[in-house]
């Protein structure tokens, strides 16, 4: 592990500042993600900056009817709120599916969205990634691409020493979640404060596929803002993985359904959390019948580029995919009849 500076400010501003003015800088939180990369001499900072205890642990009443997660929240204490788990259930769900009780407790909202790619090429420091070392090319392509992604990847077949190309996933269940629940994410900067849709947070790799986001260097997350679902909305979250404790997504899936309204995104599936905005436009006010429903989905995956690769590729999660949103939608139904 790299020797690195270690600080504690007082306060969030504070914080901001510290890390906006040293480009070898990061925050650290709870620790869940950046500690293992710390170790694995994936992440090689100069300075660490703890904010553990400078934003909110709270969760409050917006007046607006929604929620506002305080970024310090840990994953445990969203996941047990009564208000989440009535109004938002979709989000308790991907919380409970996301990790052992051990992380939860130390998660926290405001680093959860923000975890890397658990690829194992950008793991494993003796590969070519271009996230972990931009332009050294892609060692995923053509590899063991089981779990990586099949949209915004641009072909069947990148070009693995192209400095654009990258196909993992993101990692988080609760970033899907959110997503689908149109959060607002409250941020911190050298310039001030701004507020970022959930769904514009995370960025495909386009020419910078070592930029997770859209945060700027010395941006923090101060909290995650809920908004109110109409009366009466349904939301469920079903993962699809290999075993059935605590490992990443195949596919998942954040399902809401509000009035007319549905939304859905799906994670293991692309770079960001993919909202499924096509497959949504032609379910939103008709009825949500499995035929229905699977013809939005084979119009929504499309342009999906499956990635051969080692023990079979991935062209898998395509059928998956559409499976996994109908048994989900079909459940919110199920239920709404009731």
């Amino acid at each position: 592990m790299k020797p690195f500076a270690y600080t504690r400010p007082g306060s969030a501003a504070e914080a901001v500042r510290e890390v906006a003015v040293e480009p070898g800088a990061v925050f650290l939180a709870g620790g869940t993600n950046l500690v293992d990369h710390l170790k694995l001499g994936v992440a090689r900072p100069d300075l660490v900056v703890d904010v553990r205890t400078l934003t909110s642990r709270e969760i409050t009443d917006l007046p607006d009817g929604g929620l506002r997660l305080g970024a310090a929240s840990t994953n445990s204490e969203v996941t047990a709120d009564r208000r989440v788990r009535e109004r938002y259930p979709v989000l308790a769900q991907a919380l409970l599916a996301g990790a052992t009780g051990q992380l939860r407790n130390a998660a926290t909202t405001g680093g959860n969205p923000l975890q890397r790619t658990r690829c194992v090429y950008f793991q494993d420091v003796t590969t070519r990634c271009n996230k972990r070392e931009p332009g050294s090319g892609c060692s995923a392509v053509g590899g063991y691409t089981r779990y990586h992604a099949v949209l915004g990847v641009g072909s069947a077949m990148p070009d693995p020493t192209a400095p654009e190309t990258c196909i993992a996933t993101h990692p988080s269940d609760m970033a899907v979640a959110l997503t689908a629940l149109d959060a607002q994410v409250q941020v911190l900067g050298p310039a001030g404060e701004r507020t970022i849709p959930f769904g514009e947070l995370h960025r495909l790799p386009g020419d910078h596929p070592s930029r997770d986001t859209v945060l700027e260097h010395g941006e923090l997350i101060t909290a995650v803002d809920l908004p109110p679902l109409p009366s009466g909305a349904r939301s469920a979250y079903r993962k699809v993985r290999d075993r059935a404790s605590y490992a990443f997504a195949l596919v998942s899936v954040a399902a809401v359904v509000a009035g007319e309204d549905v939304r859905i995104a799906l994670g293991g599936m692309a770079h960001r959390p993919w909202r499924a905005t096509r497959a949504e436009a032609l379910l939103t006010g008709g009825p949500l019948t499995e035929h229905a429903v699977a013809h939005a989905m084979e119009v929504e995956l499309t342009a999906a580029q499956p990635q051969p690769g080692l023990e079979g590729g991935n062209g898998f999660k395509i059928p998956l995919a559409t499976r996994t949103v109908v048994a989900t939608l079909r459940d919110l139904t199920a239920e709404a009849l009731r």
